[in-house]
């Protein structure tokens, strides 16, 4: 393989890795063991291995857009995947970190809003990269469905409001 497509992969595979971090770093613990979730909520240790398999699919898509574009084509497409990548580790530290329900909804609609995009943009230069985004773009839209719900569940158990002694 030659060092100028060793590049675009370590920089792809590191990106998503720190994504991942989020997860590994920001863990739901007791917080969230103890609020009350829908019956049909995946259970914990599925988790990791969907988004691993997630992860593999959105690098394998973005090196793919990377080798088949065009000078200067690719700069839309991997704006997008940058963005995704720094929402996808966001909603970790603001739904487990900060416990801010709410907030992580706002953000993880602006999450799968950067995904459209990413097929968007993925689709004119791979049809096959924008394909294997899918499957992130249905699992965001049902972790966005079972956030709207654990919140729904527990209205006392987030921080999306100040409380009285928060103030300073």
């Amino acid at each position: 393989m030659a060092t100028d497509s060793l590049f675009p992969i370590l920089a792809i595979a590191g990106s998503l890795l720190l994504a991942a971090s989020s997860g590994a770093i920001f863990k739901p613990g007791i917080w969230y063991d103890e609020l009350n979730k829908p019956s049909w909520n995946p259970p914990d240790f599925l988790f990791p291995i969907a988004w691993t398999v997630l992860y593999i699919m959105i690098g394998y898509a973005t090196y793919l857009v990377w080798r088949d574009a065009g000078p200067g084509e690719a700069t839309l497409p991997l704006t997008f995947f940058a963005i995704q990548v720094i929402l996808n580790g966001a909603w970790s530290y603001i739904f487990f970190g900060i416990k801010q329900m709410g907030w992580a909804m706002v953000e993880m609609t602006a999450l799968w809003l950067s995904i459209v995009a990413m097929i968007l943009t993925y689709m004119p230069i791979n049809e096959t990269a924008a394909y294997l985004l899918l499957p992130y773009l249905a699992w965001v839209s049902f972790a966005f469905f079972l956030n709207y719900t654990v919140r729904a569940l527990n209205p006392d158990s987030g921080r999306d409001t100040v409380d009285e002694g928060d103030q300073a």
